[in-house]
């Protein structure tokens, strides 16, 4: 039964509370004018670029003070001019852009700036940028569709091999695909997939889009259902902290790309193996990368021939000269073919307009010297995201096929 509470105690409580909150009572009520005017509402800011359905992206700038601004945008070669008008408005509308995710940013007056509207940005070690979309007609591969989706997850570790890391906390991303569960039996094979200089691990999700692109692949029965690793492509924090002035030192880029095999098969393999459900077939492991990951693909790839039977060379930047030898010890006339017809898929590919061409056709050339016959893949454009996220996009379908 409950307790009543008599008046003679109630009244306190009551001349308490009152005094409590009369400290928090308004000076005085609002009065019927203001009631009757609502404070105005403050129109969101623009976002920018304004994208057009035929591929024309305009960009604005607000810099009244300015004398000279300029468009530096992802796949043109020259920085694009920039239009003043009498309010500071500083803009420009570039033309036919094809399906693509762009980076770009601002010059003004000399100094590098980003867009104030645009809250997507790609990083990096030496510079950030914006990012927009021109969306294709149909889509892309790299771009989102309603399908089931993978999941992709950051671990971090102390690596005890990765020189400069301050603290020695280095990274890597796992891509898992839609469907996985970790309680069932399956055993899925695996990418390595690397990014370049002056990026890091999150470089491929980010402005890759390689989680997107296997998402859709796979829905659409072009590509099996595999786990991704993205590993920080460093051996050597030198490689970042001395600048592109790094590559001129040849010792530092050697012990940079060994290192990075060290950390990848005595730290990353061990962890991916006991945390994710690998394959433990040899056809099942490959690896791929861009740029200066290209070039690491190629060292850690043909020299481990035993551990992966796919590799995958987009835009390859490290290799340069034409002794490969130091390189690829493992390679010769007599043990080329044999190497060769160990691997499921050889790739090296490039860009067009890239100046890393010609060293990646030196190569191809002095492999197919050595007995090996990789598939020479030739795209348009230089070296941009544009060539590398249409390389996966074509490399992934072939992975793994029976």
């Amino acid at each position: 039964m409950s307790k009543l509470i008599r008046p003679a105690l109630l009244l306190p409580v009551l001349c308490f509370l009152g005094f409590c909150f009369a400290g928090h009572a308004p000076a005085q009520a609002p009065s019927a004018a203001a009631k009757a005017s609502p404070a105005p509402l403050v129109p969101p800011p623009p976002s920018y670029p304004l994208v057009a359905p035929d591929g024309t992206a305009t960009f604005h700038l607000q810099m009244p003070d300015a004398r000279k601004v300029v468009l530096d945008l992802e796949g043109k070669h020259d920085p694009i001019p920039m239009a003043r008008d009498d309010s500071g408005d500083w803009s420009v509308a570039v033309p036919d852009l094809a399906p693509e995710f762009y980076s770009y940013s601002f010059e003004v007056d000399g100094t590098r700036v980003l867009d104030p509207h645009n809250t997507t940005i790609k990083t990096s070690f030496f510079s950030n940028d914006n990012v927009f979309l021109i969306p294709g007609h149909p889509a892309m591969p790299w771009e989102e569709a309603n399908v089931p989706h993978g999941v992709v997850e950051h671990h971090y570790y102390y690596s005890d091999i990765v020189v400069g890391l301050g603290k020695g906390e280095s990274q890597y991303f796992v891509y898992t695909p839609p469907g996985y569960d970790p309680r069932s039996n399956t055993k899925y094979p695996v990418l390595y997939l690397l990014h370049g200089y002056s990026d890091e691990p999150s470089a491929w999700t980010a402005m890759g889009k390689a989680n997107i692109i296997l998402d859709n692949l796979i829905a659409q029965g072009k590509a099996k259902p595999m786990i991704v690793v993205m590993p920080w492509g460093y051996g050597d924090m030198h490689m970042i902290t001395d600048g592109w002035a790094a590559w001129r030192d040849p010792s530092l880029v050697m012990a940079n790309f060994s290192k990075f095999g060290d950390a990848v098969f005595k730290e990353v393999m061990p962890r991916v193996n006991a945390e994710y459900p690998i394959s433990g077939k040899r056809e099942d492991h490959a690896i791929a990368g861009l740029s200066m990951g290209g070039a690491e693909t190629l060292i850690v790839g043909l020299n481990h021939t035993d551990y992966f039977g796919s590799i995958g060379s987009f835009s390859a930047g490290g290799i340069g000269g034409d002794h490969f030898e130091p390189l690829f010890p493992a390679i010769t006339p007599q043990t080329g073919p044999r190497i060769q017809s160990s691997l499921k898929l050889f790739w090296v590919a490039c860009g067009t307009e890239d100046g890393l061409n010609e060293p990646n056709q030196n190569f191809i050339a002095w492999l197919r010297r050595n007995g090996l016959q990789p598939t020479a893949v030739h795209t348009p454009g230089a070296h941009v995201w544009m060539v590398w996220r249409d390389n996966l996009s074509k490399f992934a379908p072939l992975l793994f096929q029976n």
